[in-house]
């Protein structure tokens, strides 16, 4: 696996400015939470798909898809959580859950030596 440094700041920066528009329009009590989650979430899959590649270009294709379409899963579950008011044990339980879902597919991708 190999970081490409530009691509992994800018995904980063990307993430930051995401997750300051979740902090900005979310009005609940959860306003940190659901920006450090956000972040989080969004920026590691966002690296994925835009700064991490890989030994093999197949694997390198088949993660930067899956991570593209997690961002954009993570995205949506944030703008749903941001509008609405929830409880802290939800979000960390649906958004907690869809990460490690998608930590669970990347590594059995790498293992795979595609």
């Amino acid at each position: 696996m190999k970081v490409n440094v530009i691509p992994t700041i800018i995904a980063l920066a990307i993430s930051a400015i995401i997750s300051y528009c979740f902090y900005s329009w979310c009005k609940s009590d959860n306003q940190l939470l659901l920006t450090i989650g956000g972040f989080v979430f969004i920026a590691t899959t966002l690296v994925f798909s835009m700064g991490v590649s890989f030994a093999q270009p197949r694997t390198t294709t088949n993660v930067r898809v899956l991570s593209a379409t997690f961002f954009v899963i993570a995205l949506i579950s944030n703008i749903i959580f941001m509008l609405l008011q929830f409880n802290p044990p939800v979000y960390i339980l649906v958004n907690g859950i869809l990460l490690l879902v998608w930590l669970l597919i990347v590594y059995a991708l790498k293992r795979a030596n595609m």
